[in-house]
């Protein structure tokens, strides 16, 4: 079968018996045109599926009305939904966007900060990997930025981020007021960020609780025997999750080890998802402001797109705290063994 040919803006022309030009001014909706020729254009444009090149609209005009973002994994709930929100600003700002996942790989992410300055966006939005954006980033990218959700190691971009450290804080205070003795803290690594500020806030307001770090990693079924052997050596009395991936990992394995919520361990996460409000007992979690994290990203991106050049600009958004029962009378004693 002969490959079929796109439908170009001449074969419009030759379809419609008109200039190139008439074309472009029918398609752009100036008035110029006769209602005879417009129609004339409109019907050749359907009989022959064209469809505009954006791409080459924008060349041509010198306007690039396409923003792009980059997070770390696409399947995580918490940046779907940032992305989600952030294409229908774009939209009502009347932009495209063009997103892309680093699939949590540093490297992954350097090339497609590398393959987004090819596309000449108007601006960008980035959740990186870890800290060390600024080494990712190609030379002479001059782009608008803002980095949202984790805390660069530059200063010179704008940032929108949640206060993580007193929202861990609260919930350290609830579990320890619960009488919980020790915690064990669990998230994928120290290195990025917000875990860090995550930990640094429950550590902080832990008081007389024992409360311990776990880094597991980015991988579920690593995470999962990382969670497993430390539970199956000691368990503490309650376990709090600093992120969906780990929350979702930790969930399962308690119910792999038959243990009950909260009567064998409490259990808390930072990232509240639908199904832990489903789940018997309701899980006490803390819900981040994910939508208004991406409007106010946008409307950062929006102003230097804009040409404005104020002092770059940092925007905390405080988090919800939700107790439900996963944390609520739970047992006064000091961590035993698995199955003790």
């Amino acid at each position: 079968m002969s490959r079929q040919q796109t439908p170009s803006i001449r074969m419009v022309a030759e379809r419609a018996g008109v200039s190139i030009a008439t074309v472009s001014n029918v398609i752009n909706g100036k008035a110029s045109v006769s209602l005879d020729f417009a129609e004339r254009v409109r019907a050749a444009v359907e009989e022959l599926g064209y469809v505009t090149d954006i791409a080459a609209s924008r060349l041509r005009s010198g306007k690039a009305a396409l923003a792009a973002v980059v997070v770390p994994d696409l399947t995580n709930p918490m940046f779907a939904a940032f992305v989600s929100t952030l294409e229908h600003e774009a939209r009502e700002g009347g932009f495209d966007l063009a997103v892309v996942s680093a699939r949590n790989d540093p490297k992954e992410e350097a090339d497609r900060l590398a393959n987004i300055r090819a596309w000449r966006p108007a601006g960008l939005i980035v959740i990186p990997c870890d800290g060390a954006l600024s080494s990712r980033l190609p030379a002479g990218f001059a782009v608008p930025a803002v980095v949202a959700d984790r805390i660069p190691d530059d200063s010179r971009f704008d940032l929108v981020a949640v206060d993580n450290g007193p929202a861990s804080g609260a919930l350290a205070r609830h579990m320890a007021e619960a009488g919980t003795e020790s915690c064990l803290v669990v998230g994928t690594s120290l290195a990025i960020s917000n875990v860090r500020e995550r930990w640094d806030g429950f550590a902080a307001e832990a008081g007389s609780m024992r409360a311990e770090m776990l880094e597991v990693g980015f991988e579920c079924e690593e995470a999962t025997a990382r969670l497993r052997e430390r539970l199956e050596r000691e368990r503490p009395g309650a376990l709090f999750a600093l992120d969906h991936m780990t929350s979702l990992a930790a969930y399962r394995l308690i119910g792999a080890l038959e243990l009950r919520i909260p009567a064998d361990l409490a259990f808390a996460s930072f990232d509240e998802m639908e199904w832990m409000r489903l789940v018997s007992p309701g899980i006490t979690a803390v819900r981040q402001p994910v939508e208004d994290m991406a409007k106010a990203a946008w409307a950062l991106l929006r102003r230097r797109m804009d040409g404005h050049e104020s002092p770059e600009e940092t925007r905390r958004l405080e988090c919800a705290v939700t107790i439900r029962g996963s944390t609520l009378r739970v047992p006064h004693r000091r961590g035993g063994r698995a199955g003790s």
